[in-house]
């Protein structure tokens, strides 16, 4: 496994710096670095590269680190939600939260809500409509029998279908087609709004949320054996679901805040992971989010590059590979949820 984390770490440094320097303007990787190391070390440049130096630093690098702590951070939260419900279909959009931090998050764009905030607003959005999503399913599917998995999935889909249709419902009367144009956008996906000031959040939730989920690992192994082996071993699964709930919920939603709601990664990752790596938690959780960091900078390169100027929605390329390789897994008669 150290073996495979060393790689996947190598091959992300190096796709961080071939993205960075890839665009409409493309700047060789030594001079990409080089640009990159000026500007942490506060070392000077020539005058007539101030231009492509403020291209790769200002623009490109903190899109590219987004797209990286994005797809960790998806990947991390599939492989969470698959073992809380046992479900190998799940990922943040079964459970809801994307949904309610998309329409959080389009509800304050909109209507121009929590403008206080200024450029945080949307973000505030984000956080409190998964927030109402998450409170809403766990309201909903809590019972007498406790926070069983396949209520908790059965409600996720019923939320994130009304999620769903109040956003329709809000684009529809937006009075502006071009709102209507860059809500749609969003909420397919881009990085195209990313700033440095809107990394550390998202940075500190990804990081948080991965490294408490890494310390789950092993409850994560009993939970996808079931409730009652779980039970039986001295793990509460409802305390534990409760608890990656929210953890899921806020991680979700700081993702969904910079990013838009971007399907399948959080799916796909997970099961390939498994194939690649074992079905322990310990081991999945090691290799995700690099696996899913390396991915989603590629992914972001192709959406900005393959029709320039304009840009793919990040979601039509990541369903583009993420549905025929999901087919694949779910034709091989050897693989199953959580193994082979």
């Amino acid at each position: 496994m150290a073996l495979t984390c060393v790689s996947l770490s190598l091959l992300l440094a190096v796709s961080v710096l071939l993205a960075i320097g890839t665009g409409s303007a493309v700047v060789t990787p030594g001079d990409t670095a080089r640009y990159l190391w000026a500007a942490l070390s506060g070392g000077s440049i020539a005058a007539d590269e101030v231009t492509t130096y403020q291209i790769i630093w200002q623009i490109r690098t903190p899109r590219v680190l987004l797209a990286a702590l994005v797809g960790a951070g998806l990947s991390a939260v599939g492989v969470a939600i698959q073992a809380m419900v046992r479900n190998a279909l799940a990922d943040p959009f079964v459970l809801g939260v994307s949904s309610g931090a998309s329409v959080g998050a389009v509800a304050v764009t909109v209507t121009g809500g929590l403008a206080a905030l200024g450029v945080y607003a949307m973000s505030a959005g984000a956080f409190a409509g998964a927030l109402v999503a998450s409170l809403l399913v766990y309201a909903a599917s809590s019972g007498g029998g406790g926070l069983s998995p396949l209520r908790l999935v059965l409600t996720g889909v019923a939320m994130s279908l009304g999620f769903q249709a109040v956003m329709s419902v809000i684009i529809y009367l937006v009075p502006s087609s071009e709102a209507t144009g860059m809500v749609l956008y969003w909420t397919m996906g881009s990085f195209g709004a990313a700033t440095w000031g809107a990394l550390p959040a998202v940075t500190g939730a990804v990081l948080f949320g991965v490294l408490l989920l890494y310390r789950r690992s092993r409850v994560l192994d009993v939970m996808a054996l079931g409730d009652e082996t779980a039970a039986s071993l001295g793990v509460d699964p409802d305390r534990h679901r409760r608890y990656l709930l929210v953890i899921v919920s806020l991680v979700t939603g700081a993702m969904v805040a910079t990013s838009g709601a971007i399907g399948f990664v959080g799916l796909v990752m997970p099961h390939l992971v498994r194939m690649a790596a074992g079905s322990t938690h310990t081991r999945v959780l090691a290799v995700a989010p690099l696996a899913g960091a390396v991915f989603m900078v590629w992914v972001d390169l192709v959406s900005r590059t393959l029709v320039a100027p304009r840009e793919l929605p990040l979601g039509v390329i990541t369903a583009l590979v993420g549905v025929p390789v999901f087919i694949v897994l779910m034709r091989r008669r050897a693989y199953m949820f959580g193994g082979r």
